[in-house]
């Protein structure tokens, strides 16, 4: 089976307390479970994981790029401040998919913008967990396959 990463920056680990009207009630343990079952619906194996580390993010950027099919990431904050992701995703091979869980076109303005989209095959935003669905879903089709 295809491996994809999923792949979680800062504060991602609290989801279900942290600002639930902005994130959702679901925590990542939930979200987790609704990846795993998506993948194994689409035959793709998940490989999940969270980090508060920007330095960690791009460690998994590189692994991804040597055993991976494609990456789904929700880099969180990092999104929009780290060249250092931005360089990662630029580096890698494979399809990269980024997502949120907010639509973050309709929050702050500094959220407006994201360092690593310009390298990503394209960006989910906007339907909570559900972007971690259709982020698995753009993947397998990306990745060729689909079925």
């Amino acid at each position: 089976m295809p491996i994809i990463f999923v792949l979680n920056g800062p504060n991602l680990n609290a989801l279900g307390k942290r600002e639930p009207g902005i994130y959702g009630g679901q925590t990542l343990a939930d979200i987790e479970a609704l990846c795993r079952s998506e993948g194994e619906r689409l035959g793709l194996s998940i490989d999940f994981r969270q980090t508060n580390h920007e330095g960690v993010l791009v460690d998994w950027f590189h692994e991804a790029n040597e055993v991976a099919a494609g990456i789904a990431v929700n880099a969180g904050a990092y999104t929009h401040t780290s060249i250092a992701l931005h360089d990662a995703a630029r580096a890698i091979r494979i399809p990269m998919v980024e997502l949120h869980l907010s639509n973050v076109h309709a929050r702050e303005e500094f959220r407006h913008k994201s360092m690593i989209a310009p390298a990503a095959k394209g960006v989910i935003c906007g339907f909570g967990a559900q972007s971690y669905i259709l982020a698995l879903n753009a993947l397998k089709t990306l990745t060729h396959t689909a079925e």
